[in-house]
């Protein structure tokens, strides 16, 4: 996160005004008088402050290579302060105010400015332009996936010139220094196809260079930049569907949080990482989520260097009208290769908070829309039929590997926070206390025809029979629902009755968990 100095300046008076009033709560004695009494001393402070932060150069913070040079100059400019103030306090025989207030707030400052340096100091070395970069760290490969034959994911012409193909400008030009990408490309994508009149290469996260191109005119997109560093990412895709023909491709890069962790704590020494993870968690990944937090994340951070997960840079793709055919994984980065095979999706909101509502087929197949606490990284909805295509169902019914979980969220589904907002669901008789599962639509695709109409003669329930009979399957829990269906046809206040009990049982002294 590079702040200009425009930025260390305004950080530089939350820490005055926060040192400040923090001292002024250590003093009991004033607390009731001292904004009165002293907002107008305070106002005259923070300008001396400032304004020999300013002559002292203690706010160009990239100019200073070392962290030694960049704590020596705050040193510098807090000391003259100090002794500024206290010429003036002598000179003015302003005694009267509480040395308390005025040399602790002046110290605490500093060290604040120390620590906060330190910190910016260190997190600048993992994202500066000095750090290598995915690009340039070709040397350890992950396995991609291989999902289709390439030929599928084309609209490519067979009758075309060599010298009019982009193959070889990608190979001599644009990915020279960079020949692992152009290898992934080439192992999936018929280049040798592809008009370099059709194809447009970049390096940009600026949306002005990709929105007065023709729509529909080209086949194939490529751009260098990490997508961490867009604005508004979901514009920016949104606009490469139009540039794309139906068909087109679309390859781009990303860096991952998962990696970014592993950066902070492997550039910071302890206990310091940990302070730095916590601060980075909150700023980074909670600020964004957040309706009122989330203008100033954007204002401090100017939207570089976004945290995001590999579930919701796939997830975006697909809620942007592409499907995801490719996938590497490097170092700290992963690329894909996206194909356009729709318009985007017209949701407005889509889901991106800590709460979200799921869109679920209840009774007579009409739309329940189904509350929970969030346990899987935003955008994760539009990834159910990618997930279904690439990864098996475990003996739960739930994929396999699933990636799109978070770590809390794990935590979460284990002690059934997640499922609490439900009962707004049952308050609202959306749902029932006891019955299946309120389904996606592409899970609910996946039940025989026969138990499809059957779950839908009825309510959707939050304790569902699985609970009770414990099934080791898909198939299995099929069975179960099926079961419960018809038992419940013959009598439904028992039936409920005796699997709401079966399933408490279950829960709490068998284990039974979320599926």
């Amino acid at each position: 996160m590079k702040l200009g100095k425009f930025k260390y300046f305004a950080i530089d008076i939350f820490i005055v005004g926060f040192s400040f009033l923090f001292m002024a709560w250590l003093k009991p004695a004033t607390k009731r008088v001292v904004l009165p009494v002293y907002y107008k001393p305070f106002l005259a402070f923070l300008f001396i402050w400032l304004s020999i932060s300013l002559i002292g150069d203690k706010f160009n913070f990239y100019k200073k290579g070392k962290l030694s040079d960049i704590i020596l100059q705050i040193i510098r400019s807090d000391f003259t302060i100090l002794a500024i103030i206290m010429i003036l306090m002598y000179a003015l025989n302003l005694f009267r105010y509480s040395r308390l207030i005025v040399f602790g707030t002046i110290l605490f400052s500093s060290a604040l400015e120390i620590l906060l340096s330190y910190i910016f100091y260190f997190h600048s070395r993992i994202t500066n332009d000095d750090y290598p970069s995915s690009l340039e760290l070709g040397a350890r490969f992950i396995e991609p996936e291989i999902m289709v034959p390439r030929q599928e994911y084309l609209v490519g012409s067979d009758d075309i010139a060599e010298d009019e193909s982009i193959l070889y400008d990608l190979k001599g030009k644009y990915l020279f220094e960079q020949p692992f990408l152009f290898d992934f490309l080439h192992q999936h994508l018929p280049l040798h196809k592809i008009k370099r009149s059709q194809a447009l290469i970049l390096n940009t996260h600026n949306m002005f260079n990709i929105q007065n191109i023709e729509p529909l005119s080209q086949e194939f997109f490529l751009n260098l930049h990490k997508i961490n560093d867009v604005r508004r990412i979901n514009k920016y895709f949104i606009q490469v569907n139009k540039n794309l023909a139906t068909g087109g491709i679309f390859s781009g890069c990303s860096d991952t949080i998962e990696v970014h962790v592993k950066k902070i704590f492997r550039s910071y020494p302890q206990p310091i990482s940990l302070i730095v993870y916590i601060m980075d968690f909150v700023f980074r990944r909670i600020f964004p989520k957040l309706p009122l937090f989330k203008e100033l994340y954007f204002a401090i951070s100017g939207g570089v260097n976004r945290a995001l997960s590999k579930a919701e840079v796939l997830g975006r793709l697909c809620f942007c009208g592409f499907k995801v055919i490719a996938i590497q994984e490097l170092d700290d980065s992963i690329f894909f290769i996206a194909q356009k095979i729709t318009e985007p999706r017209e949701d407005v909101n889509p889901s991106y908070g800590p709460f979200i509502k799921m869109k679920r087929i209840g009774r007579n197949r009409e739309y329940v829309y189904i509350y929970k606490l969030r346990t899987m990284h935003p955008y994760s909805e539009y990834l159910q039929e990618y997930i279904h295509d690439r990864y098996n169902l475990d003996d739960s019914g739930k994929f396999k590997n699933d990636f799109r979980i978070t770590g809390w969220g794990k935590v979460f589904r284990k002690l059934w926070l997640d499922e609490l907002p439900q009962l707004l669901n049952l308050f609202r008789g959306e749902v029932s206390l006891v019955g299946t599962r309120a389904l996606s639509e592409h899970y609910f695709r996946l039940y025989p025809k026969e138990m499809q109409d059957m779950r839908c003669r009825v309510k959707p329930g939050l304790v569902p029979p699985y609970y009770a009979d414990m099934p080791e399957s898909f198939d299995d829990i099929i069975a179960s629902e099926r079961n419960y269906l018809l038992k419940r046809q013959k009598n439904r206040f028992t039936t409920d009755f005796r699997y709401f009990f079966r399933a408490l049982y279950n829960i709490m002294f068998k284990n039974a968990r979320s599926r």
